[in-house]
């Protein structure tokens, strides 16, 4: 998969760019095909900000992160756009089995009546 990252203000290592590529590997594993991701890299201050976009057949990932250690913020940008691939791929399997439960009634004893 071709990631687009840019920099504001450092320039991407090897390292950065191997760091990055990880994270985005584990996002594979979950089955759903990343659409052109995109990993903006800059720094406020002392902290790195580190922001990714990534189009879903059905919708569009985005998370952002903020650490003083730049693969710290990394690690932290996966994670979020884990959490949203998991909610993404397991909601509509939610809804299907919530609709299709029904609640069994008890039935009347016949020494009660």
């Amino acid at each position: 998969m071709k990631i687009e990252i840019t920099s504001k203000i450092i320039d991407i290592t090897p390292a950065i760019r191997e760091r990055i590529e990880s994270r985005f590997e584990k996002l594979e594993r979950l089955q759903v095909p990343l659409i052109t991701p995109h990993v903006i890299i800059s720094k406020e201050r002392l902290m790195y900000i580190v922001e990714a976009t990534a189009g879903i057949p059905n919708g569009k990932l985005f998370a952002q992160a903020e650490h003083e250690d730049l693969y710290a913020a990394v690690t932290e940008l996966g994670q979020k756009l884990e959490r949203q691939l998991n909610r993404h791929t397991e909601k509509p399997l939610a809804r299907r089995t919530a609709a299709g439960k029904e609640i069994p009634q008890p039935e009347p004893d016949e020494a009660d009546a």
